[in-house]
């Protein structure tokens, strides 16, 4: 009998509050990346009504000013007005200090693991990306939302935002989609109808459209309460790494120890996650299997790490030794060899804060290796 279930995802715009906090972390990262290349950087940011707080550690020769880059991307994130109770104007509290020494000497003279964790790299082959369906579609809603934003397309959307979808499968294969759910905020003087019916016309349709998929207007739910004009911080406090799910694969796949954002790459929560993702992304372009989970774990120090397991979930195609040579192979997950192997030390970050970490071409851990 065909097993037939649903998998639900979500993602969230560039101005969720949490967002805006992930974005003003790697954004200090990539400031101090540009400048020094082996820095130390492990800072968090925490916005709320009319304030931000930046706390955390450097260590690094770089000289970064944390209050003005924070206000940059508060900026950019379209929170400039009044309104919000939140902008780039609001108050800003900075208490970073240097680098534990303690830590320091495990990363520095024994390029060793920056702390210790479990992470996870998942694939495959039901999207373009190499994927989960739900996620990606997720991700794809609220790439959009902003878009139409940014560009005044829709004029009277606000910063902040929520999508989430249904994906539904047979036999673990994607069959339909279904529930396309939106939360944005918009102008008062603005109908919800209508915000209904621009966001089924220029945002839902046209995302579905390019998976092959399509849902009445009847399918989908916007600002659920039937309400929602002001977003942002001062409604909902944001925190560097509370998205840790949104980041990675939408519950599809487990998710490891720790956050990725405001981490410099010798923090193996980051960079192994990344090489995780890399190897299995190549497993299943390989063709060696169509789903592939990636396992590994470190301690602090560690220049190796402890575990490292392939899960392939019934779907292997070749033999368990060919497997293991491939993955060999193709990347030392040795803390320097997977900063050296994926050329972690530069100034990439920033742009993972908002539609997620994986899946997207343009970062080094998603290329495809041709064996």
């Amino acid at each position: 009998m065909a097993k037939k279930y649903t998998f639900t995802s979500e993602s969230v715009c560039s101005g969720h509050p949490d967002k805006i906090c992930d974005s003003i972390s790697d954004a200090i990262l990539d400031a101090v990346l540009t400048q020094d290349p082996n820095g130390r950087v492990a800072v968090e940011s925490l916005a709320a009504f009319d304030r931000l707080i930046i706390a955390g550690e450097l260590g690094t020769t770089a000289k970064v000013d944390c209050e003005k880059v924070a206000r940059e991307q508060i900026k950019r994130l379209g929170y400039t007005e009044k309104i919000y109770n939140f902008s780039d104007k609001s108050p800003i509290e900075v208490y970073v200090h240097q680098q534990s020494s303690e830590i320091a000497v495990g990363v520095n003279e024994e390029k060793g693991a920056g702390d210790q964790g479990m992470m996870f790299g998942f694939a495959c082959s039901e999207t373009r990306s190499l994927m989960p369906m739900p996620i990606t579609i997720a991700h794809a809603l609220a790439k959009k939302i902003d878009e139409l934003r940014e560009t005044k397309k829709l004029d009277y959307l606000r910063p902040d935002g929520k999508t989430q979808i249904t994906v539904h499968y047979q036999d673990n294969k994607v069959i339909g989609v279904s529930d396309v759910v939106l939360a944005v905020p918009h102008r008062e003087d603005i109908k919800l109808e209508q915000v209904r019916q621009d966001l089924y016309e220029q945002v839902v349709k046209f995302v579905l459209a390019d998976f092959g998929f399509e849902v009445p207007i009847e399918d989908i739910v916007v600002n659920g309460t039937g309400v929602w004009h002001n977003g942002g911080p001062a409604s909902d406090t944001g925190l560097t790494g509370r998205k840790i799910v949104v980041d990675g694969y939408g519950g599809y796949a487990r998710v490891g120890g720790g956050a990725f954002s405001g981490k410099d790459p010798t923090k193996v929560d980051r960079s192994g996650a990344y090489a995780a993702r890399f190897i299995a992304k190549n497993v299943v372009a390989n063709g060696l299997a169509e789903r592939a989970e990636v396992r590994l774990a470190y301690f602090i120090g560690a220049k190796k790490p402890l575990m490292q397991e392939v899960e392939t979930f019934g779907t292997l195609k070749v033999s368990e030794k060919a497997l293991r040579d491939f993955v060999a192979d193709l990347l030392d997950t040795s803390v320097t060899g997977i900063l050296d192997g994926l050329n972690l030390r530069r100034p990439i970050y920033l742009p993972t804060s908002a539609y997620g970490h994986f899946g997207r071409s343009e970062f080094p851990w998603e290329k495809i290796i041709t064996k």
